[in-house]
C-alpha cells in the first residue's frame, strides 16, 4: 500500500505543479503582452515611424489607437460582466421578497373579495335583522331551509301572522305554544299560515294551509314543500329586484335630462312671412345693433346659401376676421344659440365627439355635442353646433361617421349607432340604441391654415360649403334690431322658393357646361355629381339673398372646382393657368368672376 500512496502522492503534486505553471506562464503572458510589452513596442514604432511618408505615419497613429483600445474593452467587459453579476444576485433576492408580498396582496384581495360577496348575498336576502329571527327566504337563496321559531300569542288557533319588520315571521297561540322543531307533532285541527318578508326591499306574500294532526311524517312533507314554495318565492323577487335596478339605471343621464326639459315644452312663434332678402338684411343689421359685429352682405348671402347647399358649413381664413361669431350670433338671431365644441388635437374618432359607453359605470360618457345632436330632435327651429378649430385635428378621423350619415340622400338614413342594444330607461327618442340625426342640425367649422393645423382634405371639402373671411367689414350703425324666429319648415320652403323664382339661366348652364369640357380636357377636372347638386341649391338661394346669378357661380367655381388644384403641382401647369383665365375672360366676359380670377393668380403666386 506505501507503494500506491507514493505514486498517487507523486501524480498529483505533478499535477498541481503542471497547473501552477500554466497560470504562472498565463500571468507572465499577460503582464509581457499588455504591460511590459509595451516598451518593445515603442521601440519598433520608433524605428520604423521617422521613416514612414505622412499616410504611412497616420494609419500607424491609427493602428496603435485600436491595438491600445483592445485590452481596454477587454477590461470593461470584464468589470461590468462582474458589476451585472452582483446586480441580478442582489435584484434576484429583492424579487423573492416582492414575489411574497404580490402574493399577500393577492390573498388579501380575494379575502376582501369574498366578503364583498357575503355582504351582498346578505343585502339581496334580507333587509332587516336576521339575528334570532326564523327567515326562510334568505336561506332558500343558498338551498338552505331555516327554521321558523314560534312564540305564544293571546288568542284563537295558532295563526302565523304577518311579519313586524320585513324579513321575520311571529306566530300566536291560543292555549298552546308551538313547539320549536318544525316537523314535532301539532295538536289536530290547527292551521298554520305564513307570509315572508320582504326579499331585497320587495313584499312577496305567500300563505300556506297545513293540517297538522296527520303525524310527524305528514308534517314534514307539507314543511319541505313550504320551502320548495319560499325558494321558489325568493328566486321570483331577486329577478324582479334586478328587473327594476336595471330600469332604475339612467345610461344616458344628460338625454334623459333633454326629455324632462321637453315634456311641457312650449315652442317659441316663429315668424314665417319673412323673405330671404328681408332674412339676411335683418340678421346684419342684428349682429351690428345687439353684437357689434359686421359683416358684409356678401358675407351673409353665402352663408345662407352654403345652408341651403349643405349641412356641413366650413368658415376659413385668418384670426380676427369674426369666423366664430359669424355662427354664434347667427344661433342668437333665430332664438336658438349654438352648441360651441373646442375641437383638440388629439381627436382621432368618433368617440371625441359623441362621447362611449362606460362598461364600468354601465353608463354612456356624453358629450356636449352628443346633448346638442339629440336635442334637435325636439325642436322645430335650426340647430348649429359649431367645432371650433376643427382642423386641429383630422377632419376625416373624428368627423367620419357624420360626414358618411349626412350623405345619405333619404334622411331618415340619419342614423347613429350609440350602443348595441336597448335598455329600458334609455332616452325616449333612443330607438334600440341608435339616434336620428335631425334635419335641422347644420356643422359649422372654423378653420385656420397655419403650421398648428392640417390641411383639409378633398373628402370634407367636396361635402361642405367653404367660406372664405380674410377680411374685416366696415362698422355701421343702424337701429335696434330684433331676433326673426324662424321654423325649419319656413327656411325649407324659403329655399325651395327660390328655386322656383331663381332658376339657373339657360346662357349659365351653357356656359358651365363649356367650361366643364374645358377643365376636363385640360386639367382632368370635372363637375361631380354632387358639386352639381351644390350649384343648384347654392345659386337660387344666393340670388333670393340679394346677389346675383353669375356672383353665385363665381364663388362655386372658385371654392369647389378650381381649389384643387392646390393637390396638383403648379410648376407643371402654370402656363395652362394662364391659357383658362384668357378662356374664362372669354366664356364669361371680362371681369365677371373675380373671385375665381383672384384665387387662380393667388394660387400663381403663391406656388
Amino acid at each position: 500500500m506505501s507503494e500506491f500512496f507514493k505514486l498517487a502522492y507523486e501524480l498529483i503534486a505533478q499535477i498541481i505543479y503542471n497547473i501552477s505553471e500554466w497560470v504562472a506562464n498565463f500571468v507572465k503572458g499577460f503582464i509581457k503582452v499588455f504591460i511590459t510589452g509595451w516598451v518593445e513596442y515603442r521601440l519598433i514604432l520608433e524605428s520604423y515611424f521617422p521613416t514612414l511618408p505622412a499616410v504611412g505615419k497616420v494609419l500607424a497613429v491609427i493602428l496603435v489607437i485600436v491595438l491600445a483600445a483592445i485590452p481596454v474593452t477587454l477590461l470593461i467587459l470584464l468589470i461590468r460582466s462582474i458589476v451585472v453579476n452582483i446586480r441580478l444576485r442582489a435584484d434576484g433576492e429583492d424579487n423573492v421578497v416582492l414575489y411574497r408580498e404580490i402574493g399577500r396582496l393577492n390573498k388579501q384581495v380575494l379575502d376582501l373579495i369574498d366578503e364583498k360577496n357575503r355582504i351582498l348575498n346578505m343585502k339581496i336576502g334580507t333587509k332587516g335583522d336576521l339575528s334570532g329571527t326564523g327567515y326562510a327566504g334568505a336561506d332558500a337563496l343558498n338551498g338552505t331551509a331555516a327554521p321558523v321559531q314560534a312564540v305564544s300569542g293571546a288568542s284563537g288557533g295558532v295563526i302565523m301572522g304577518e311579519s313586524s319588520a320585513p324579513g321575520t315571521a311571529i306566530i300566536s297561540s291560543k292555549a298552546s305554544i308551538m313547539p320549536s322543531d318544525p316537523f314535532a307533532e301539532a295538536p289536530e285541527g290547527v292551521g298554520m299560515v305564513g307570509t315572508f318578508g320582504a326579499v331585497g326591499g320587495v313584499g312577496a306574500g305567500m300563505s300556506m294551509g297545513v293540517g297538522m294532526g296527520m303525524g310527524s311524517a305528514a308534517s314534514g312533507e307539507a314543511l319541505q314543500s313550504a320551502a320548495i314554495a319560499a325558494a321558489t318565492a325568493a328566486a321570483s323577487v331577486k329577478s324582479q329586484a334586478e328587473l327594476e335596478l336595471e330600469n332604475s339605471i339612467h345610461r344616458f343621464p344628460k338625454l334623459s335630462l333633454v326629455d324632462t326639459k321637453y315634456e311641457n315644452y312650449v315652442g317659441q312663434e316663429f315668424d314665417d312671412s319673412v323673405t330671404l332678402f328681408d332674412f339676411a338684411e335683418r340678421y346684419r343689421r342684428f349682429a351690428s345693433s345687439q353684437m357689434h359685429l359686421y359683416y358684409t352682405p356678401e358675407i351673409v348671402r353665402r352663408f345662407i346659401a352654403g345652408m341651403a347647399a349643405s349641412h356641413i358649413l366650413i368658415l376659413e381664413g385668418i384670426s380676427g376676421t369674426g369666423k366664430t361669431s359669424l355662427p354664434y350670433s347667427f344661433s342668437r338671431y333665430i332664438g336658438n344659440p349654438a352648441t360651441m365644441v373646442s375641437v383638440q388635437p388629439s381627436y382621432r374618432d368618433r368617440s371625441e365627439l359623441l362621447g362611449y359607453f362606460n362598461e364600468f359605470s354601465k353608463k354612456f360618457n356624453e358629450t356636449e355635442f352628443l346633448r346638442a345632436l339629440y336635442e334637435a330632435g325636439y325642436r322645430d327651429d335650426p340647430t348649429i353646433i359649431v367645432l371650433d378649430e376643427m382642423n386641429l385635428a383630422r377632419i376625416e378621423y373624428y368627423f367620419a361617421e357624420m360626414l358618411s350619415v349626412l350623405e345619405m340622400p333619404d334622411k331618415d338614413e340619419w342614423i347613429v349607432d350609440l350602443v348595441p342594444t336597448a335598455w329600458p330607461g334609455d332616452p325616449e327618442q333612443m330607438d334600440g340604441g341608435k339616434i336620428h340625426v335631425s334635419e335641422h342640425t347644420w356643422f359649422v367649422g372654423t378653420a385656420n391654415s397655419d403650421d398648428s393645423t392640417f390641411t383639409i382634405t378633398d373628402k370634407v371639402y367636396d361635402r361642405a360649403m367653404p367660406i372664405e373671411l380674410n377680411q374685416r367689414a366696415d362698422a355701421f350703425e343702424c337701429e335696434l334690431e330684433p331676433r326673426c324666429c324662424v321654423s325649419v319648415e319656413h327656411l325649407q320652403e324659403m329655399f325651395s322658393r327660390a328655386k322656383e323664382d331663381h332658376p339657373i339661366s339657360d346662357a349659365t348652364l351653357a356656359r358651365m357646361v363649356k367650361m366643364d369640357n374645358y377643365l376636363q380636357t385640360r386639367f382632368k377636372l370635372a363637375f361631380g355629381n354632387r358639386i352639381l347638386k351644390q350649384m343648384y341649391d347654392f345659386i337660387p338661394v344666393y340670388v333670393a339673398c340679394g346677389g346675383t346669378e353669375t356672383g353665385g357661380l363665381d364663388y362655386i367655381l372658385a371654392r369647389k372646382v378650381l381649389k384643387k388644384f392646390e393637390s396638383m403641382n403648379i410648376s407643371f401647369v402654370r402656363d395652362e393657368i394662364k391659357n383658362l383665365l384668357v378662356y374664362m375672360e372669354k366664356v364669361f366676359g371680362s371681369g365677371e368672376l373675380p373671385d375665381s380670377i383672384e384665387y387662380l393668380n393667388r394660387i400663381q403666386n403663391m406656388y
